[in-house]
């Protein structure tokens, strides 16, 4: 099992940044594949980020491209997002995965671990 864990959010102005840690307990991440999702209200949840098992793999929403950067540090269990120049169509709940093939998959079906989720505001 593995439990994960997000940080981070909260409010902040239209252009600001705010950085997530999601953070794992239970087993290495070292081996899962991560994305960072999102959910607004009344929207179905969308994929944000992923990044393969090593980083050497990333891929971003075109909605997020140039302003969020997903990274992982194995060493400390932990993935992050970067997210830079937000706007107040960012505005969701940011929920963070583990996937056990190792790779980049933006199908939230195929992620076998969620976290509980962190709320992000963007006020304008």
């Amino acid at each position: 099992q593995v439990q994960l864990v997000e940080s981070g959010g909260g409010l902040v102005q239209a252009g600001g940044s705010l950085r997530l840690s999601c953070a794992a307990s239970g087993r290495t991440l070292s081996t899962y594949g991560m994305g960072w999702f999102r959910q607004a209200p009344g929207k179905e949840r969308e994929i944000v980020a992923a990044i393969s098992w090593s980083g050497g793999s990333t891929y971003y929403a075109d909605s997020v491209k140039g302003r969020f950067t997903i990274s992982r540090d194995n060493a400390k269990n932990t993935v992050y997002l970067q997210m830079n120049s937000l706007k107040p169509g960012d505005t969701a709940v940011y929920y963070c995965a583990a996937e056990p093939r190792g790779f980049v998959t933006t199908s939230p079906e195929l992620y076998d671990y969620w976290g509980q989720g962190t709320q992000v505001t963007v006020s304008s």
